[in-house]
């Protein structure tokens, strides 16, 4: 088959996350089974409007954010499709906040690929006015237009709130998810002092600043403690962090390293005793058993995705309530007694296992034949 997968950002872009290593683990292995892949992405800083990464084709243009019209990689999605409307067998509309509405223009088949459903996080990102029209709108597309659209998810908590989106069971995969380490990587020991790190996307939604507010609480305890802030973001927002960190005087113990390759990221995971996720909601967390594997066990927020791949007390920590102080407290706990540390870490380390890429892209393909 030919597949056309539309997305907002693709695997080099620096702001891509979960979602896009997800996509490109999929697209790749497809390619190995005798499938040809296009992912129609949007455009970055200094990007190449056409390159080939591990023979999966990918084609830049167009800015991520819909509220661009015209110029946005949603309607140039439609205008690249329309212009090679007979190449193509099959669609995967990948939905991030906004879908490409492929249902009004694609006859193939296609499939939607949705990590987590936006919800409440309209508002809170948005703002109450536009907040208000996302969050109409995702409920409107998601319960009648793509009605007759099989869905693609990555956790039983996304399943669950998609049906009460109104999206019928039937038509909704829980894909089993996968993971990639650096080829021949091998663990580091542990920084001499206490170390916290945060990987992913520098936004609101991804709970950093309780990250902060958690230094600066463990720290009022132990004044040794570290933290490591990996990924990049909004300029603004993290001069805002920077801000932040200096008022609660705790800027000089944070290390912001930006957006870092695969190899550094591992590496610091490794060395690394604790990762923080504090975040709103995600899709699945990928994160966590990448960490995991690196023998860093998480304390996370009891939210939908976190809870689905992090063993309460066993893998890692849900704490009992969504802040600082419950993170902190359960940070001090943990690396104050070092066998109930050591079993989190060989327990995280033995779960990461079972998560293997081959297995998603099967799953994925099968949905789409």
């Amino acid at each position: 088959m030919n597949i056309l997968i539309l997305n907002w950002r693709d695997i080099k872009n620096p702001k891509s996350g979960g979602a896009e290593i997800l996509t490109h683990e999929i697209a790749k292995r497809w390619v190995k089974l005798g499938h040809q892949v296009t992912l129609f992405s949007s455009s970055f800083p200094n990007s190449k409007e056409e390159e080939t990464v591990e023979k999966v084709k990918i084609i830049r243009n167009g800015h991520p954010d819909a509220r661009f019209l015209f110029s946005s990689v949603h309607f140039l999605a439609f205008k690249y499709y329309r212009s090679n409307v007979q190449k193509f067998d099959a669609v995967v509309d990948e939905i991030h906040g906004l879908p490409f509405f492929t249902p009004w223009y694609v006859k193939e088949k296609k499939v939607v690929l949705i990590c987590e459903v936006a919800g409440d996080l309209w508002v809170k990102m948005f703002g109450h006015f536009f907040g208000l029209l996302g969050r109409t709108a995702e409920r409107i597309y998601l319960q009648f237009i793509y009605k007759n659209v099989p869905y693609l998810t990555i956790s039983n908590s996304t399943k669950e709130e998609l049906i009460r989106e109104g999206v019928e069971s039937k038509n909704i995969t829980v894909l089993p998810m996968g993971l990639t380490i650096p080829q021949n990587f091998k663990r580091m020991e542990k920084e001499k002092d206490p170390t916290l790190i945060f990987v992913g996307r520098i936004s609101m939604s991804k709970g950093i600043e309780d990250v902060i507010k958690t230094l600066e609480k463990v720290s009022k305890e132990k004044s040794n403690f570290k933290l490591w802030i990996v990924g990049d973001g909004d300029k603004k927002y993290i001069n805002y962090l920077k801000k932040m960190a200096k008022k609660f005087k705790v800027l000089n113990k944070i290390t912001f390293w930006g957006y870092v390759s695969q190899e550094k990221k591992f590496e610091l995971m490794s060395r690394a005793h604790l990762l923080l996720a504090p975040s709103m909601k995600e899709g699945w967390g990928l994160i966590v058993p990448e960490a995991a594997r690196m023998g860093t066990p998480a304390v996370v927020y009891n939210v939908s995705g976190l809870r689905d791949i992090v063993k309460d007390k066993v893998t890692g920590i849900i704490v009992k309530e969504n802040s600082p102080t419950e993170i902190a407290k359960e940070v001090i706990k943990i690396l104050s007694d070092k066998n109930h540390y050591n079993r989190l870490r060989e327990n995280a380390r033995k779960s990461s296992f079972i998560y293997k890429w081959e297995n998603t892209a099967k799953a994925a393909l099968e949905v789409i034949k």
